[in-house]
């Protein structure tokens, strides 16, 4: 009687059927290491670049299984370190004719991009990891949400400062009190560093021989080829990416919009220079006013970028740095004192000498529990374990929502009046394909 034959997958998922094969046990691998059939099999769409770093992210416990990437130069360091790793340029075709060996996949490609990968893989049962920001648009991020809702797949953004110490040290001063209740809380960055505020090119460039045009546009509007957009520039532009804003925001407020249970505001007001019809202004200034939620008054944020930081702090004396990070930071304004940290929560620091003395002596209590990394809490969430904590439809879309509806206030160069409790626009009608864009055959948003 021949033996029912069980499946790489159902090993990854199912311990009492992997026991039942002769494999070599964890314990016999030593400490630290794991079994092979505890091994996701993980696609990477996108391999240069960040995508190249969330690469390493994964293997040092994973496998990888695929690589994918328009642009063969840029993926040519992971195809040397991973040589056998299946190679694809499009997407659709690796999780077409491999989809049956895939467990996951990250996506780490340009923001107009993600919301087409991200909601394909999900239909076909893949666990995801997609950069920041979620993606490009609202209408886009929510179809993620709504996707990882109905396949139930474990999902995680890249803001790797929610994982980290840092934003769980400044939850907890607040909590405790250190900086009595929070009136406002400022973020600043020395981004961009590619160009905004520009009209489109009008000169034609051929296409570099390792570059798939097409495939690089994916989804959006056809238009010729100009290294104003690729490999790297294409974050300014509205038709590819989010700006400054889209880029560092969701790491940049990622502890605030914790801490405070931020939500949607009720208000969204720009300001900026000169506006462009294609690209984001060269710098901008946003607030963002939220009312009363629960025991939480009514407060505002303010991003700034392209150097327009914040003024100093009576506690700041002249002949001290400020602010502490020129690249990138947050000052929170409290009743009672003021905090700073770093882009991504890092090192925070009460203002007032004596109190952090104090909270250095005898630290708040650890209310939250603590991260081992933005890649090991999806990966364990992807083998059965709990949700990973930037997980889409629980916290990362409504976070990247919020974060675009200040995108779309720049775009449009006037304030929005929000629903707070639906993060509906009631003053203005907005374009449509600024919320839906409408994608190029070939490419859907379709989650059934």
């Amino acid at each position: 009687m021949g033996k029912k034959r069980i499946t790489r997958r159902r090993f990854v998922g199912d311990a009492a059927a992997a026991a039942a094969f002769t494999i070599v046990p964890r314990h016999v691998l030593g400490r630290g290491l794991v079994a092979p059939s505890d091994k996701l099999s993980i696609a990477a769409i996108g391999c240069g670049g960040k995508g190249r770093s969330d690469i390493e992210g994964v293997a040092a416990t994973e496998n990888i299984y695929a690589l994918c990437d328009v642009d063969s130069s840029m993926a040519l360091d992971a195809f040397q370190k991973y040589p056998r790793a299946k190679r694809f340029k499009d997407y659709r075709e690796m999780l077409d004719k491999e989809g049956k060996n895939i467990d996951a996949v990250t996506i780490s490609v340009p923001d107009h991009s993600h919301a087409a990968a991200g909601t394909l893989a999900m239909k076909l049962g893949k666990h995801a990891f997609i950069q920041k920001p979620l993606a490009r648009t609202l209408g886009e991020v929510r179809a993620l949400e709504q996707a990882a809702k109905k396949y139930k797949v474990a999902t995680q953004m890249g803001n790797q400062g929610h994982a980290r110490e840092g934003t769980r040290v400044i939850r907890e001063l607040v909590e405790a009190g250190a900086i009595g209740t929070v009136k406002e809380v400022r973020f600043w960055t020395n981004r961009p560093w590619w160009p905004q505020g520009i009209d489109r090119p009008l000169e034609e460039f051929y296409v570099p021989a390792t570059l798939d045009w097409n495939l690089w546009l994916g989804p959006a509007a056809e238009r010729p080829y100009n290294p104003a957009y690729a490999p790297f520039k294409w974050r300014g532009w509205w038709d590819f990416g989010t700006g400054t804003l889209g880029d560092m925001a969701c790491h940049i407020m990622d502890a605030a919009f914790w801490t405070l249970n931020l939500g949607f505001p009720a208000r969204v007001e720009p300001e900026s220079l000169p506006l462009f019809k294609e690209t984001a202004p060269a710098g901008s200034r946003i607030t963002w006013s939220f009312p009363a939620k629960g025991t939480r008054p009514e407060l505002k944020v303010v991003w700034s970028d392209n150097s327009l930081y914040p003024a100093r702090p009576a506690e700041v004396g002249d002949d001290a740095a400020w602010p502490p990070d020129t690249g990138g930071g947050q000052l929170w304004i409290g009743t009672d004192g003021r905090l700073v940290a770093g882009t991504y929560g890092d090192d925070p620091t009460l203002l007032d000498p004596a109190r952090q003395a104090d909270v250095v002596a005898h630290p708040p209590a650890q209310k939250y529990p603590r991260s081992q990394g933005v890649y090991a809490e999806w990966i364990a969430a992807s083998k059965g374990g709990p949700p990973a904590n930037s997980a889409f439809d629980t916290y990362s879309g409504p976070f990247t929502e919020m974060v675009m509806l200040g995108c779309l206030a720049v775009r449009m160069g006037r304030a929005l009046e929000v629903n707070p409790q639906t993060g509906q626009i009631t003053n203005v009608q907005v374009p449509a394909e600024y919320i839906q864009p409408a994608y190029r055959p070939g490419w859907s948003l379709a989650i059934v």
